[in-house]
């Protein structure tokens, strides 16, 4: 078990992003032995009155403390490497690591929470708060609600546990507790403190500058820490975890830039555990051409159309067999002739193949005219067509304080002033790119859209 840190903290309120520290309790456990800290803190606003009566500490108290920032490297320095153990955890930690970064510092330690930790030990019982604890485990409490006294506590929980339990039990639980990775060998431990926990992309590198594997995430921290805890499930995650030497990112205003760029940068940069994404096959779609009372479908390419422009486009395929087969599929549903439909060579007057099996209404022989085919052929179709671009010319779509500036249907890149618009836009459009249409289908009905050529039009204006 790696060195660890039992954690309290008493505060002026429950809000850590609102609430400030006014006492900081440490137990720390190694090859060492077992060493205590305590610090009181001058939380530089007042504590309320009934944080006074709950915890005792008041502003008398806390007057001449030093403040956060002058300890902040010492507690830093205390923690490190530690496994970071506190009850209900996630107050603690939360505390600690919106002070560090009022700092610009960064603190992302492996965090066990002791109220999950009882709850996996000792599921026959109901409550699992730290004066339950202190009763069924008869824990000695010299006082309660000051952060030294409450860090003993739940060191002293952690004896008895591991006194009750084998080494082997208490290694396996803190593990999936705290979804500790399996890291390999060759990555710099110190990777795990600095990869950050919002939305973006990360590329995993092996022994060049070409990504092995390039992925998206809300938490990019927790994304790529499952990857090589599941190394040893995963033939696939093994490979990657042996592999991988280093590890990039790019941070995004949210998931929609996150799917953005995770879709370019796979297309541009092609890693070989991308196998999904990476295709870059001539896209294709069917395009209903009307000849006298029918409508024949033709096989069209985006080489041929601009798919971001043209209207009347259905489905889109990566070959021709898949775009047959699609087709195809759809006319059994619809009892459509496959002769008509080009899928199958019918003599004039001869009954498909399809209509011998009472699968096709006739329109081959007559008993079906030409125009109804057409109607139904129409209607069927209506599920596959591809969306029209329905402004006249680029959109921003706004996520956080970023703006994706999309064309047709094609991503340009995404900025943060106008000047970055401007040079977006005149850089033109890439090709047409199926994961990107897709993504944007969904987010156009959701997303706050900004018209850039009105913007653009007007700021001429003024200049």
């Amino acid at each position: 078990m790696q060195p660890l840190a039992f954690v309290d903290l008493e505060t002026t309120g429950g809000s850590a992003s609102k609430d400030r520290i006014t006492e900081i309790g440490m137990v720390l456990v190694d090859d060492d032995g077992v060493r205590e800290w305590s610090q009181l803190i001058q939380p530089q606003t007042r504590i309320p009155l009934f944080i006074e009566q709950l915890t005792g500490i008041s502003n008398d108290m806390v007057a001449n403390a030093p403040s956060f920032a002058a300890v902040a490297a010492e507690v830093d320095a205390l923690l490190e490497g530690r496994l970071f153990i506190a009850h209900n955890a996630r107050f603690d930690y939360g505390f600690l690591k919106n002070e560090f970064k009022q700092l610009g510092m960064l603190f992302k330690p492996q965090v066990l929470c002791t109220v999950k930790l009882s709850r996996a030990l000792y599921p026959q019982y109901e409550r699992h708060n730290l004066d339950s604890l202190i009763e069924r485990h008869q824990l000695q409490a010299k006082q309660r609600h000051r952060a030294l006294a409450d860090a003993q506590l739940i060191h002293q929980f952690w004896q008895q546990a591991t006194q009750q339990f084998s080494a082997e039990v208490i290694q396996a639980t803190v593990k999936k507790l705290v979804q500790r990775s399996s890291l390999p060998s060759q990555l710099d431990p110190t990777i795990i403190r600095e990869l950050p926990e919002g939305s973006g992309v990360y590329l995993f590198y092996g022994e060049n500058d070409l990504p092995l594997y390039i992925g998206k995430s809300v938490n990019i921290r927790q994304r790529v820490l499952s990857h090589f805890s599941a190394d040893h499930r995963n033939s696939k995650e093994m490979s990657l975890s042996q592999q991988t030497k280093r590890i990039d990112w790019i941070e995004t205003g949210g998931e929609l830039g996150a799917l953005l760029t995770e879709a370019r940068l796979i297309k541009q940069l092609t890693p070989v555990h991308n196998q999904r994404l990476r295709r870059k096959n001539a896209l294709c779609a069917w395009q209903l051409q009307q000849k006298q009372d029918q409508l024949l479908p033709q096989l069209t390419w985006a080489n041929d159309l601009d798919f971001g422009v043209q209207d009347n486009l259905y489905g889109l395929y990566s070959n021709q067999r898949e775009a047959q087969k699609s087709l195809r599929s759809l006319a059994e549903q619809h009892q459509l002739c496959l002769g008509l439909l080009g899928l199958e060579k019918v003599g004039s007057g001869k009954p498909c193949f399809a209509h011998q099996l009472k699968r096709c209404r006739g329109a081959c022989v007559g008993k079906e005219s030409s125009l109804e085919h057409a109607t139904r052929l129409l209607t069927a179709m209506g599920k596959l067509k591809l969306a029209s671009w329905l402004y006249p010319g680029a959109i921003g779509i706004r996520e956080a304080d970023e703006l994706h500036v999309i064309d047709h249907w094609c991503y340009l890149g995404t900025a943060r002033s106008e000047d970055e618009v401007e040079a977006l836009l005149q850089q033109g459009r890439p090709a047409f790119d199926r994961d990107t249409y897709m993504t944007l289908l969904k987010a156009l009905k959701k997303c706050q859209i900004v018209n850039l050529g009105s913007q653009l039009r007007m700021k001429t204006q003024k200049n």
